[in-house]
């Protein structure tokens, strides 16, 4: 039973009590050094919540608006917001559960805004605050689907705005010791790379059927976006299951393949694909694979040889076997994680760890490189909006050929054991024309 106060009577009612308010004037740029960066967040449970909070507790900040499709999420409570933690400060904020309301009421007052929603959501979202000028923090995948991707890094070009997509681990100083060996040539050029997951986010049974109520907490329809329409189903979607769901997200590929893809594609300086290969069962054309196999063919880097291989596992699949994976004194491979097989020895690299190099004796011919300070992924962020000189490390440009890859994954799934043939330069399968039907999705009107 829903706590009476979450009622969307209550709800609306309280928050038009605050419509007028705002802590600044409207028109304060983000540039200034005098002025705060106004923010909005939408999706403020789960990984949003770490987001805001995060942002939030910058000193620079000030967040004017929160917004999330589920009243529970925006009053602290519901199964995604954990007991132990302390509210979101935003004494100022506005609440809404519609971002385009959001976006459009606060106006000129905000200057950022961060996305924290399910995949299909990311880019409506995301493109609909860049169109108004506004820098973004995006979580990972960045969006669901390749030409999505590629429109916002477009966007955020042309309009010259500050991004950042959500891979938090990207400033751990373990993923930065790794890139740094890695470009430094610690292992030599690199031959192989082994990335894995043993997460299953998928399903292998027949459609979902049948209806629940909405619960007067949640507004369906806009939680479904641009997304088709189709009955609410209590535990299949929200809060937590849609990356099951093809048309909502993109696996494990896309909920742990872009962290573990990151360091070595970084690193070893790769460009989007030019053909993935997909081990794993017949499409339904309705949900993901719990289990998948993966092969990358990618043109050779300087820092890789000419026949350079990339090979994804998840759920069952991982962690892998065979040569390359083997660890001295008994040791196991991690659950997840990456290995990267060079000419003159092996980088194992577990996910939020830092590298292992294999053999040990490559410790005695590497100075530890000078790490510099800490690096904060979002005050990254935030420091570029002020102006700093450093480029947020997974901006779009970045991120989204990063992503490309790990997207054109979830399309080789749909097409098991079909090299699934890919031209980045101008977006497009080539051998499978039926296959450039899932780079882009069409848009529900909500």
């Amino acid at each position: 039973m829903m706590n009476s106060n979450l009622s969307r009577r209550a709800f609306i009612k309280a928050s038009s009590a605050i419509a007028g308010f705002q802590i600044l004037p409207s028109g304060l740029l983000a540039r200034s050094p005098n002025s705060k960066l106004c923010t909005a967040h939408i999706g403020v449970a789960g990984k949003g919540f770490t987001d805001t909070s995060r942002i939030a507790a910058d000193p620079r900040v000030e967040v004017l608006g929160l917004c999330d499709v589920d009243l529970r999420h925006l009053n602290g409570e519901g199964p995604r917001n954990r007991k132990d933690r302390e509210p979101i400060s935003a004494p100022s904020a506005r609440k809404f559960q519609d971002y385009r309301e959001m976006l459009s009421e606060l106006g000129d007052s905000i200057d950022a805004v961060s996305i924290s929603t399910p995949d299909h959501t990311h880019y409506p979202a995301t493109l609909a605050a860049m169109k108004r000028g506004k820098h973004v923090f995006t979580q990972k995948p960045l969006t669901n689907n390749i030409a999505e991707a590629r429109h916002l890094m477009k966007v955020a070009r042309d309009k010259g705005l500050v991004t950042q997509m959500g891979i938090q681990n990207k400033a751990t100083e373990g993923y930065r010791l790794a890139t740094r060996l890695i470009s430094q040539g610690a292992i030599g050029k690199v031959s192989k790379v082994h990335v894995w997951c043993y997460k299953d986010w998928g399903h292998d049974g027949a459609p979902y059927s049948g209806e629940d109520p909405v619960p007067d907490y949640l507004d369906w329809n806009l939680w479904l976006g641009t997304a088709s329409k189709r009955p609410f189903l209590e535990g299949k979607y929200h809060p937590g299951q849609w990356r099951r769901s093809l048309e909502f997200g993109c696996g494990t590929l896309g909920d742990m393949g872009v962290h573990i893809f990151d360091t070595p594609f970084d690193a070893l300086g790769l460009e989007p694909p030019t053909w993935a290969k997909a081990t794993c069962r017949e499409p339904n054309h309705f949900s993901l694979p719990t289990k998948t196999i993966v092969r990358y063919g990618f043109k050779p880097t300087p820092l890789t040889t000419k026949d350079f291989q990339w090979t994804w596992r998840d759920g069952d699949h991982s962690p892998p076997t065979g040569a390359d994976l083997e660890l001295p004194d008994g040791q196991n491979l991690p659950r997840q994680g990456a290995m990267l097989v060079g000419e003159e020895g092996r980088m194992l690299l577990p996910h939020i760890a830092g590298p292992q190099l294999l053999p040990r004796t490559l410790y005695s011919k590497l100075e530890k490189p000078d790490m510099g300070p800490p690096v904060d992924h979002y005050g990254q962020w935030i420091d570029a909006i002020f102006g700093s000189d450093t480029k947020p490390a997974a901006n779009f440009e970045y991120s989204g050929k990063m992503v490309e890859g790990v997207l054109l994954g979830v399309i080789a799934g749909l097409y098991p054991e079909k090299t699934i043939r890919w031209d980045s330069k101008r977006g497009k399968v080539t051998n499978i024309p039926k296959a450039n039907g899932f780079i882009k999705r069409d848009y529900r009107t909500f």
